[in-house]
């Protein structure tokens, strides 16, 4: 397998633009030929078209090599610019040098040179360029012998004036701009990939926290259910009928305790293994409804009737990020919740959560999860862990907060291709 840098990467994407801006400028000279041999006889036409010909098969051979086998460094692209300049500047000496009006056509290397190379190499490239063209200005083969075609020269250097403008600004514009446009997004990418590291640098931590927290609580959790079994061994059930209710009730969380912990081994074992699973939406919901009736048994949780029949990827660590969200709806509003799906677009599928509640603050730029927040009545992670879960499958958090309560809206692709309908 072959393994590129990010700048051997960026060089081979270049590679097509470069050839087609080297076949714009030998087209065009090309065309200047004919049409000044159309009204006058150049005195090195030969010499210009072989030189042509030279610049022609040296642009395909410089593609193939950045296409096949990217240079390094920038030095090996500088190179090849540099042989840009010097090829355009002899082909200029021999079709009248400064006096030719496509002199502009030396500006173009250097335009590339300045997204491509650094720097230093692009102040290079542009000295080179300014020598190219003041050694034009001193030493320049003539355009004809002779000077009986002068009206006609002068005729031709203002219409090619023209064209080498319009011709410059257009491959200034698809070249040099294209490539302007695709270092932006990579650059946009490199960002993205920045932010999401940190934010799994985070996970990682609160991961091997919640790791090593789970191994601390097995040993007091076994030490309360023996202690549990002693004392109900002491207490005579038929004359303390409180304090049997009591330690019925403690069995019963220490028993959750433990549950939640196993739950816990498992979701990392599943997470380190990368487990993900394709279930259709209502396969997926009833099983969220199962896992919330048996932690809120009488939880006013609304859940929908009908589910697009579409199918997605999950993991158990979605579902424990649903039931995160479902648990501050529950706190912020214990009377009302309500949880539907729909179809947003053919490729994605919504899941809403909504509360009555008094909401959180956030404004229209805040993205919900984005970061550790306070929680009173929580370690405020929860959100965080949510928002970071639904994104590494794809998905996108989205909140809206009002008066009336806040709607969590849970934004996940489709997996495969599955009709729009319902079950």
């Amino acid at each position: 397998m072959e393994w590129l840098t990010h700048s051997q990467t960026g060089f081979r994407q270049a590679a097509r633009y470069l050839l087609g801006m080297r076949l714009a400028m030998i087209t065009t000279q090309l065309v200047a030929i004919a049409a000044a041999e159309a009204i006058i006889a150049l005195t090195y036409r030969a010499e210009a078209l072989l030189l042509c010909l030279l610049y022609g098969v040296l642009a395909v051979l410089g593609w193939l090599w950045f296409s096949r086998r990217p240079p390094s460094s920038a030095t090996a692209v500088s190179i090849t610019l540099a042989a840009d300049l010097l090829l355009t500047g002899f082909w200029l000496y021999l079709t009248g040098g400064y006096t030719n009006p496509l002199v502009s056509l030396l500006l173009l290397p250097i335009a590339v040179a300045i997204i491509l190379v650094p720097i230093r190499h692009s102040i290079a490239l542009t000295l080179a360029g300014i020598g190219v063209y003041t050694a034009l200005v001193l030493w320049h083969a003539p355009v004809t012998q002779g000077d009986h075609h002068a009206g006609h020269l002068a005729e031709l250097h203002l219409v090619g004036m023209w064209v080498t403008f319009a011709l410059t600004a257009a491959i200034l514009l698809l070249v040099v701009g294209t490539l302007a446009r695709r270092l932006r997004m990579q650059q946009s990418q490199l960002s993205k990939f920045r932010e999401n590291r940190l934010r799994d640098e985070q996970i990682i931590s609160l991961g091997l926290s919640a790791a090593a927290v789970a191994h601390r609580l097995g040993t007091p959790l076994n030490t309360m259910t023996l202690l549990l079994d002693e004392i109900r061994g002491q207490v005579d059930s038929p004359d303390k009928p409180e304090l049997t209710d009591d330690l019925d009730l403690m069995e019963q969380q220490l028993n959750l305790c433990s549950q939640h912990l196993q739950q816990l081994t498992r979701a990392a074992v599943e997470a380190k293994t990368a487990q993900v699973e394709l279930l259709p939406v209502s396969v997926w919901v009833a099983r969220l409804r199962e896992s919330a009736t048996l932690l809120w048994p009488a939880g006013p949780i609304h859940w929908p009737e009908q589910n697009p029949a579409a199918t997605v990827a999950i993991d158990a660590t979605l579902d424990q990020a649903v039931l995160n969200l479902l648990a501050n709806a529950l706190t912020a509003s214990p009377q009302w919740v309500s949880v539907s799906t729909r179809l947003a677009e053919p490729d994605r599928l919504e899941l809403i959560v909504e509360d009555r509640g008094n909401g959180f603050e956030t404004t229209l730029q805040d993205i919900p999860g984005e970061a550790i927040v306070d929680s009173q009545n929580g370690l405020g992670v929860g959100l965080f862990l949510s928002n970071a879960t639904i994104q590494r499958l794809g998905g996108h958090l989205r909140a809206r907060a009002e008066t009336t309560g806040t709607t969590m809206v849970i934004d996940l692709p489709i997996a495969g291709d599955n009709p729009s309908g319902v079950y």
